[in-house]
């Protein structure tokens, strides 16, 4: 009995994000507080938000091949990267960075649990439902998770004036370390480093097309 009890302990200690740290609660002043629980709110379903359809359907192809090792299911792995992809440029955020500090923070394990109590995808610490939303919101839904993961990150943004380092600094609970910035940057400069398709260019009205010999 007893050793089956440590063999559930390490699987559990397994699962745990290896990187998730604890962002820290602070007082915010009321209106930073309500423009943040404006965003949490936001009940707009999730989509690509690109002005050309084509680079839509080429970043979501790109992507879903790039996770199809962590996320097998392909209409799982595209609700997921949906949602990102809305959640992120909302938020005024790279989508390209937040997966990046999903793949660090929890390794795309929607229901991971940190050693401090961080949930979800992008390991948001329970007080912000407390601070910013409401308790209908459950942090283990995906676009729950990422409404509040890009919500907060994009605070931090905005308290470092753009520094990012120091921004995912205080995301992780790390301000003023560089493992954990390095490590983000890293994932989202190699593994999910995107450059869109160079736009087709049409004929001119009028024009006859040239022939290819």
């Amino acid at each position: 009995m007893i050793r089956s009890g440590i063999v559930v302990l390490l699987a559990a200690l397994a699962a745990m994000p290896a990187w998730a740290g604890a962002q820290k609660e602070e007082a915010l002043a009321a209106n930073v507080a309500s423009t943040m629980r404006r965003s949490v709110s936001d009940a707009n379903a999730p989509r690509l938000v690109f002005d050309d359809q084509r680079e839509a359907d080429a970043w979501l192809g790109e992507m879903s091949s790039r996770l199809a090792k962590r996320i097998p299911d392909k209409w799982t792995r595209e609700r997921l990267l949906t949602a990102i992809h809305y959640e992120a440029t909302r938020a005024g955020l790279d989508p390209q960075l937040v997966l990046g500090l999903i793949q660090v923070e929890s390794g795309f394990n929607k229901y991971a649990i940190s050693g401090a109590g961080a949930r979800g995808l992008m390991q948001v610490m329970p007080f912000w439902v407390r601070s910013i939303g409401n308790a209908q919101h459950n942090l283990f839904d995906l676009t729950t998770n990422l409404r509040y993961g890009c919500t907060i990150l994009r605070y931090y943004l905005d308290i470092e004036r753009g520094n990012l380092f120091r921004a995912l600094g205080r995301y992780n609970g790390s301000l003023g370390r560089a493992e954990y910035p390095n490590l983000v940057m890293g994932a989202w400069k190699g593994r999910w480093h995107w450059v869109a398709p160079l736009p087709v260019k049409t004929a001119a009205a009028g024009a006859t097309p040239s022939l290819v010999r």
